[in-house]
């Protein structure tokens, strides 16, 4: 299993962060190790001091592909959850200044936080919202109809690189509204009306 994420996927988050806008998706991994599940508690690492959130739709693939018809896309995957992309934003930012990869501000242990996986069958996949509140205050919000490249053109372009193989999982990229976690934070993520992560910042 490995975990493929997709970053500047929402114009406005683009916009928030002054990055430029990609002619093409932007694409990083995540080790199996940043998994955190079962809203597990994620712990404060001492080697940062400045985490952001990063709230997505994650699906999951369902059987392997390789150059994947964009006809046939939507069988590779039948579902999708919610999960926290958590980025260590001083490494990221000191790994960028010097024109280095940012794997270590995107891949830390339990920077990946999951919910449990339900079938696509119950959402609309192109008119999905959904959203992450910290003690109790809504601070992300999002729908899928504003992602530059949807589900299925993500898993056709993944799949010209990178075979994909059953179980795993695609991080689909972040809405406006990211910002700091805090020792202390409660952090509850939502698809539409249903509460798909609740877990504290120790």
């Amino acid at each position: 299993m490995k975990i493929i994420a997709i970053g500047r996927n929402y114009a406005e988050h683009i916009a928030e962060l002054n990055n430029e806008r990609p002619d093409e998706p932007v694409i990083f991994t995540k080790p199996d190790t940043a998994i955190l599940k079962n809203n597990t508690p994620f712990y404060y690492p001492d080697f940062t001091k400045e985490i952001h959130h990063e709230v997505e739709v994650l699906i999951k693939i369902c059987k392997e592909g390789k150059y994947v018809n964009p006809k046939f896309a939507s069988r590779y995957y039948d579902e999708i959850g919610l999960g926290i992309d958590f980025t260590a934003r001083d490494l990221q930012a000191k790994a960028k200044d010097k024109g280095l990869p940012w794997a270590l501000a995107k891949g830390f242990n339990g920077s990946a936080p999951i919910s449990e996986f339900v079938s696509k069958e119950e959402f609309d996949m192109s008119n999905l919202d959904f959203s992450l509140n910290i003690n109790g205050e809504e601070r992300q919000k999002g729908n899928t109809s504003m992602m530059l490249w949807n589900f299925d053109e993500i898993i056709c372009y993944i799949s010209q690189f990178i075979t994909l193989r059953k179980g795993d999982i695609i991080f689909t990229g972040t809405p406006k509204g990211v910002g700091e976690i805090k020792v202390g934070d409660r952090l509850e993520g939502f698809i539409g009306e249903r509460k798909m992560l609740d877990f504290e910042i120790k």
